[in-house]
């Protein structure tokens, strides 16, 4: 590979705003190819990976799974592209949001009326620690 085409490591994190542990960890779990490795044993990466990070980074950033994310690639991989897989894996993902959405409303309620109902100084009885400490 030619050292104009290729960049470390640490190039590629800033390039695509992924911490390098995490390029790491994509590469062993197969997100990211293996990296060529320099005579000094540097991992050196091509155009192509940048795509490919910004990729898996913009799908995880949306709260895609892991699997979901490959998934996804394996149907961005392919020359004739399945619109219809990737929005099954989508729409999946969008059910799971809005279930995950309903909760955060009826935690922001509760949280709500609980800090209402929470008085000011010292007070024996403060409803806030008493709600949390409350196991059903």
């Amino acid at each position: 590979m030619p050292a104009k085409d290729a960049f470390a490591i640490g190039a590629l994190s800033e390039e695509t705003g992924v911490n390098i542990e995490t390029i790491r960890y994509y590469e062993r779990i197969g997100l990211l190819r293996k990296a060529a490795r320099s005579a000094a044993g540097y991992r050196l990466y091509r155009p192509g990976d940048v795509a490919r990070l910004c990729f898996v980074r913009r799908a995880r950033d949306l709260g895609f799974s892991l699997e979901d994310v490959r998934r996804l690639l394996a149907l961005a991989d392919r020359e004739s592209r399945s619109c219809e897989g990737a929005k099954k894996i989508a729409e999946a993902h969008l059910e799971e949001v809005r279930a995950k959405l309903v909760d955060l409303r009826q935690m922001e309620r509760v949280l709500a009326a609980t800090v209402k109902a929470c008085g000011r100084g010292t007070v024996p009885d403060c409803p806030l620690l008493g709600s949390l400490g409350r196991l059903t």
